[in-house]
């Protein structure tokens, strides 16, 4: 017979709840009351099933790449550098300026939190951001190897460079530049990088 009492929430969408209004706010902008009100549960329960704010963001950090914040490794499945750097840019836009999400990135967000009590947040968005660009380069140095880029190309300073890219257009998107502006930037991105032979 089992034991205890059914869950009286849904994880997941509690997660989806959490997700956007640490996406909206960044973590140091976000209270516990702010995810006890949109997760629609009281704040034992919220201990309860997913510890402190500190612990609730890492399940919302991880939630959100294995949904909307994703793209990365879809991305990189593309066949040509180009075909990479388009597919990464075009679903970077989709992501930071959505039409039912918080306009900008959630981990980028979180990384501009400053103060002691953010620092362990700080710490889990920067492994994640050199996780990015390592994937990135180590894809990057696959063409390059085959003679997909130029061999004068640096994979490890492009993928930087496209990192800080995509993080400048979150910047724009949570400011208010329209999806057109960031089209046009990511074209220029686009023409300026670099073509094989």
């Amino acid at each position: 017979m089992p034991g205890g009492r059914p869950r009286s929430y849904d994880p997941d969408k509690a997660l989806d709840a959490a997700m956007l209004v640490f996406w909206a706010r960044g973590y140091e902008g976000t209270s516990m009351s702010d995810l006890t009100a949109s997760m629609g549960m009281s704040a034992p329960s919220v201990y309860g099933a997913f510890g402190d704010k500190e612990t609730l963001f890492k399940r919302v950090v991880e939630h959100y790449l294995a949904g909307p914040g994703g793209y990365l490794e879809a991305a990189l499945e593309a066949p040509t550098a180009p075909a990479v750097v388009r597919t990464l840019l075009d679903a970077a836009i989709d992501t930071v300026a959505g039409d039912r999400t918080p306009h900008g990135c959630l981990t980028v967000h979180g990384a501009l939190a400053v103060g002691p009590r953010s620092e362990p947040a700080q710490q889990l968005l920067a492994r994640i951001g050199r996780n990015k660009i390592r994937l990135l380069t180590d894809r990057l140095q696959g063409f390059r190897d085959t003679g997909g880029l130029p061999p004068h190309c640096d994979p490890a300073a492009l993928a930087q460079l496209l990192i800080t890219v995509i993080q400048g257009l979150a910047v724009q998107a949570a400011s208010g530049a329209p999806r057109e502006a960031l089209h046009r930037i990511a074209d220029q991105m686009m023409a300026l990088f670099p073509h094989e032979g």
